[in-house]
Formats: structure tokens, sequence, C-alpha cells
């Protein structure tokens, strides 16, 4: 059965472009976490000398010379990182910034002065080449097994297993390194640490979707799963799940529009996170849009009760003219829709063009009107401000204070009018 699975070149390339996609994904989350995202952008590029002097070194171009020149880089780029900051006193990003280009450039540099003249191809580190690295293969078990999978294999093990191992302290250093550090679980060594793991995963991408479409790979997925879920353990999982679907999709994509599968993954990597975005249950564009209205919805009912409790006040069981009242709620076709709702809940009478307050939506105006005057007399009282000067503040407040915060307030002032003179009900 394996070995039908890998008889096919484009299952081959699939395979190995998910084990370095979810290697990638991985540590991409705890970038995403610790929002430094531009270290995978940087390690991606900074690498690329340690690549080269290992193979001026070592005079080969396998897996294990490149991952030690990559591991090398990394930590060199973290240190530099860190160092450039304290003593330059730059922020963060810009300390970053300055040490990756110039890393980079080295790199290119290296490349042209050393291996110009040997297969060392430049346009492999951009762009990958995920086809030749599905026709490099060799027999195991009967079966075409790419070599790229031992070293995206090896280096995603190695991933799973410190993530496992370091489980706690990675979690609570990338939420609060302060407390980590209170607590001795070494969050500058966890920082080394995951820039290693970043290294090892950039580089063993290299190959198959290059060094700049990997860090899409790095933080797209992760971002997304950001997205749908709060809490860690689903955000790992969420975040190889979408990689993987980024992966076979982009993959297909590639082989029907005759493109570079490296970069048709990395935008679909990109389209699942503008989908995450868009329709994320908490945190999409239509759930905010859709709480947002639910907001201003309830805004505009309660201005409405508010208004015709006051009406109420100054004119007993008086009925009130539906312009009016749809002015009170600043109007359109939303306060029409608050007038509606409230009229189907029989919080308002409405008789031709003229609305006033039912029993029970006198009772829930006078909540309303009762933590706005509330608050007009904190303000006074307790803040010092000017009694024509508090209306404003204490029209927002009014849909913030809940009864438990009403009453406590109320307790505070022990007062029975509002600055104005009038009853707090």
């Amino acid at each position: 059965m394996i070995a039908d699975l890998l008889d096919s070149v484009a299952n081959r390339a699939m395979l190995v472009a998910l084990t370095c996609n979810a290697s990638c994904a991985l540590v991409g989350c705890y970038l995403v976490l610790r929002r430094v995202s531009l270290m995978g952008d940087a390690l991606s590029h900074a690498v690329l000398p340690g690549l080269v002097i290992a193979f001026v070194i070592s005079g080969s171009t396998g897996p294990g010379a490149m991952l030690v020149g990559a591991l090398a880089a990394g930590v060199a780029t973290t240190f530099l990182t860190q160092t450039v900051q304290r003593f330059g006193r730059l922020a963060p990003d810009a300390s970053l910034g300055v040490v990756y280009t110039t890393l980079f450039a080295v790199g290119v540099l290296l490349v042209k002065r050393f291996v110009s003249e040997i297969h060392f191809d430049i346009a492999c580190v951009y762009e990958g080449s995920l086809l030749q690295v599905a026709l490099d293969t060799f027999e195991f078990a009967g079966a075409e097994v790419p070599r790229a999978m031992i070293s995206s294999g090896l280096v995603l093990l190695i991933v799973l297993g410190c993530l496992s191992l370091f489980w706690k302290e990675l979690k609570i250093s990338s939420f609060d390194a302060t407390l980590a550090d209170t607590l001795g679980l070494a969050p500058g060594w966890m920082h080394y640490l995951l820039m290693l793991l970043v290294s090892l995963a950039t580089v063993t991408s290299f190959e198959a979707i290059g060094s700049i479409l990997v860090v899409a790979m790095l933080i797209a997925p992760a971002a997304a799963a950001q997205l749908l879920v709060n809490r860690l353990g689903p955000m790992l999982l969420v975040s190889v799940v979408l990689s993987s679907a980024a992966t076979v999709l982009g993959y297909q994509a590639a082989v029907y529009w005759n493109v570079s599968p490296g970069g048709a993954i990395a935008v679909a990597a990109g389209l699942v996170y503008v989908l995450a975005a868009v329709f994320s249950p908490t945190e999409g564009f239509l759930a905010r849009l859709l709480n947002n209205a639910r907001l201003a919805l309830r805004v505009r009912r309660e201005d409405v009760l508010a208004y015709l409790y006051r009406q109420d006040e100054a004119a007993s069981d008086a009925f009130s003219r539906l312009a009016d009242v749809l002015s009170a709620a600043d109007g359109g076709q939303m306060a029409r829709v608050a007038v509606s709702q409230l009229r189907r809940e029989s919080l308002v009478q409405i008789t031709a063009d003229r609305v006033r307050l039912t029993p029970e939506g006198r009772s829930a105006a006078a909540e309303l009107v009762r933590a706005h005057r509330l608050w007009e007399s904190y303000l006074v009282d307790r803040v010092g401000i000017q009694t024509d000067h508090v209306h404003d503040a204490a029209h927002v407040m009014e849909h913030v204070l809940d009864a438990g915060m009403r009453e406590q307030i109320a307790k505070q002032l022990g007062v029975e009018t509002d600055p104005h003179g009038k009853e707090i009900p």
C-alpha cells in the first residue's frame, strides 16, 4: 500500500511538502503568539550564509551539513539581534531588520564568490524545486522514497519531541516571559530553542518550497489557527490541518495551471488565512460585523425606551410621535428595527404613528434611566465634574452598567435625585 502511494510523483511531492509545512506550522504558532512573526522571515533569509559556509567547509550539500549550517546561522541571528538591540538601543523589529538583511546579503555574496560554478542554485533557495525533490528517491521496502522525506520527517519528529518535552516552558514563556523567569523556566533558553527549531524547519523547506515562500507556511496557518481557536493545544493541531489543506489545494492548483508548486501552496496558505479572517466564528470579520450590528441595535432599543420614559415623566401615560422616537434613536433603518422588536416583545405600544411604553417597557426603561442618573451623580459627587458636562458620559454608561454596578453606585452615593434634581428611579 505504501509502495503504491509513493509510486506517483505527485504523491511523493505532496508528502514532502506536507512534512515540511507541518514543521513550519507548529513552530509558527509560537512565533505568532510571541508576536515575532518577522523572526520567521528573518531566519529564512539569515540561514543562507550558514548554508554556504557549511558547504564550503564540508564540500557537501547533504542534509547533515546543511542542518548544522542552518542551526549555526539561526543561533547567530538570534544572538546578534539581541546584541544590536541591547547595545544599539534599537527597537526589536529594527534590530532584527538590520541583522537579517545584512546576513542575507552576506549569504548572497558568499554564493557568488564560492559556489557560483557549482550546483548550488540560488533560484532554488527563492522558489524551491518540489518536483525535483520528488524525483530524487531511493528504494526502501519496494517503495520509491524521496530523500528529502528523511530530513523533513526527522525535523518534524524533532519539532514534535521538543514541543512535547518543553511544553510547559515554551507555553508559559510565550505568553508571559516575566512569569516564566520568576518560575525559573529559563525563557531566554526557550527563545534560543525556538529559534533553532525555526531554523531547522526553514532549511528543510528550502529545496521544497523555497526560503521566501516558506515564510507563508510559517505564519499563515498559525495566524489562521489563532483566529479559530483560543487554546495552544488546539491551535497547534488546527495549524497543521490548515497547512495540510493549503499544501494539497496549492499543489493541485499548480498542476492544473502549470505554475510553481511552492508559489501555489503559499498562495493557498494566504487564502486559508483570508477565509479564517472573514469567517472565524469569534474573531472573523463577519462575526465582528454581526456583533457590532447587535450592539448597535441594543443601544437603539435602549435609547427608545429611555426617551419614552422621559416623555412619560413629563406627561404621564402620554403617546409620543413615532418620528420623534425614531429621531431619538438616531433614525434610519436600525431605529425602525429597534422599535419593531420592542413592539413584538410588548415593551411598547404603537397606535397609528404614536408610541408609548407598556408596563413591562416602563420597568425596563426605568433601569436605564436609573443607570444614567446614578452615573451623573457619581461624576458630580465623586469626580468633581460640572453638572452641565456629565450628560454625554452618562448616556454612554447607561448602556454599560449592569444591575450589580448600579446598586453598588447607589449604595456609595445614597442619593435619591440626580444633579439636575430629577428623581432616580
